[in-house]
């Protein structure tokens, strides 16, 4: 049997006006398909989604790709993944940011989408050493109100408060390296945050824009967008306010449509990026052409 445990290196770069951008295979993981994967759907219906999307019916095989961002002079990366502390299928992105010609001390902005382990718990390492020393890390303030809130910690479901141990773990010795920002703002030179909160309170998509192109990093509007664009009226068990993650899905994606805008998604098949196209009953991710 072909061993798969180690690829060859997995960036992809391209430009969005004067501003690069490096898709970062952080890695994936597999596992039995969860009874009530979809919140509003039947296990069959999804089974049988992800078959016609050509994957496994019984298994949740989920990936994950960061972005580096190179623009005025400066790294910013887009969420860290797993790090040190996922499977052994995880923790590839920072060999592949290497391998794009980066190292860890010249990331100066790391901006996280939402405060979710499998977006931030690559900021540390297992010897409580920082990842990337030079770095400001910027946090949506509403996620941080929401998972830093002790209270919060002691009223959530079990299945929760790991979450929120992670949060503490990661961020206990980091106090003085985070910012919190809202909506709306720029947080890097050509990149602003934008409203996408429904999986998290606070989460948000990043805009990317230079010389009148753009894109945006939509972070996990869906999981993988080949099941869930698809089927835009499905929550999964991650989502905190199903309600509010279906609406924010469907603004994003309209918007994505009609603006023929480029986007990343944070757990779409590597290099996760592509366009996205409205159709009678929901929409399609069509990846971009590797160029």
């Amino acid at each position: 049997m072909t061993d798969t445990s180690a690829q060859t290196p997995a960036f992809y770069k391209w430009m969005v006006g004067d501003i690069e951008v490096i898709a970062l295979h952080e890695g994936w993981l597999a596992h039995d398909m969860p009874k009530g994967f979809a919140i509003n759907a039947t296990d069959e219906a999804v089974a049988e989604a992800y078959a016609a999307a050509g994957m496994p019916a019984d298994k949740l095989t989920i990936t994950f790709t960061t972005l580096a961002v190179r623009t005025a002079g400066k790294v910013v990366l887009i969420d860290t993944g797993l790090g040190e502390f996922g499977p052994p299928t995880t923790g590839r992105m920072l060999g592949n940011l290497a391998a794009a010609g980066i190292q860890p001390e010249e990331v100066s902005t790391i901006v996280i989408s939402h405060l979710h382990g499998d977006h931030i718990l690559g900021l540390r390492r297992k010897d409580e050493s920082m990842v990337f020393p030079n770095a400001e890390i910027l946090v949506p303030n509403k996620d941080w109100e929401f998972w830093m809130d002790d209270a919060k910690m002691e009223a959530a479901p079990e299945a929760m408060k790991g979450n929120f141990g992670a949060c503490r773990m990661v961020f206990s010795a980091l106090a003085d390296k985070v910012r919190h920002y809202a909506w709306d703002e720029e947080v890097a030179p050509g990149l602003t945050a934008v409203r996408a909160n429904g999986h998290t309170p606070g989460m948000s998509a990043i805009r990317i824009a230079s010389a009148g192109e753009t894109m945006m990093f939509v972070a996990d509007i869906t999981n993988n967008p080949l099941v869930f664009a698809r089927h835009p009226d499905w929550a999964i068990m991650f989502d905190i306010d199903p309600v509010e993650t279906v609406a924010t899905r469907k603004r994003i994606l309209d918007l994505a449509a009609a603006e023929k805008m480029r986007v990343s998604f944070y757990h779409a098949p590597f290099p996760a990026t592509g366009f996205i196209v409205k159709t009678a009953t929901g929409y399609e991710f069509l990846p971009a052409l590797w160029q």
